[in-house]
């Protein structure tokens, strides 16, 4: 793998049966977690939705699309997924809202973690975090051009604003390689991540953004030949146990 860490990666968005999102998060990160990651998968972190109560985001890597295939059958044919699944399912009203995803450069993916993961008897030994995931939407496919527009022009204007992106990944077109599990196809999503002391750190960043000049005059007019529609924030609160925070 390198330096990069997860070349593939799932952005999953889950919408809950009211009031299930905490059942959800209990059962996954009791059975979840570690089995997970015995199959090969990288669980990168799991999300409260701050903005809907309903939803459960999460996101996992892989080292190559032939690996994925391999790792989510040894995960979903395994006797802990078997044995849980249909109390996992009961759960969800919709489970096929997910992006599969690349870094969008050599240094743009998830950095790796300087903690080791949250153990299930010792979650509160981690420091509390917010996370902000932008997803832009593009017209078309996107050119090396949008690519360089982030690094040279967005990226400025959002470490000015206390936004700093943490990663920043682009759509992979290739095949699904577990078509048992439903991916978005046809897109072409740009998305970045930023973490956040608390939560209003991270609107403040947002606020600052939206009122920014540079943002207004050098940044959206430009990118509103790429993107179909306007920008997707998921304003998001780490798990207990999620790694990323």
């Amino acid at each position: 793998m390198g330096d990069l860490r997860c070349p593939i990666v799932e952005l999953r968005q889950y919408t809950l049966h009211h009031q299930q999102r905490d059942v959800l998060i209990e059962l996954f990160e009791r059975e979840f977690v570690e089995t997970q990651e015995a199959a090969g998968i990288t669980v990168l972190g799991q999300f409260r939705d701050l903005d809907d109560p309903d939803r459960f985001v999460w996101i996992r890597g892989f080292d190559t699309m032939p690996c994925r295939a391999e790792a989510l059958g040894r995960f979903y044919g395994g006797p802990v997924w078997q044995a849980h699944r249909e109390a996992a399912n009961v759960t969800m009203i919709d489970s096929d809202n997910v992006l599969l995803l690349r870094p969008a450069s050599a240094a743009a993916g998830f950095p790796r973690p300087t903690f080791a993961p949250p153990s299930p008897d010792e979650p509160a030994a981690v420091p509390p975090s917010r996370l902000l995931a932008t997803l832009w939407q593009g017209e078309g496919r996107f050119t090396s051009g949008l690519v360089e527009f982030f690094e040279q022009i967005v990226r400025p204007v959002l470490a000015e604003t206390g936004g700093e992106p943490l990663a920043y990944l682009r759509s992979e077109h290739a095949p699904n390689t577990f078509p048992a599990l439903p991916v978005r196809t046809g897109e072409e999503i740009f998305v970045w991540f930023t973490r956040f002391a608390d939560t209003n750190q991270m609107d403040g960043h947002i606020e600052r953004l939206e009122s920014s000049r540079s943002w207004r005059k050098n940044v959206l007019p430009p990118a509103s030949a790429w993107w179909s529609a306007g920008p997707q924030r998921l304003r998001l609160e780490p798990t207990a146990r999620s790694l990323l925070r």
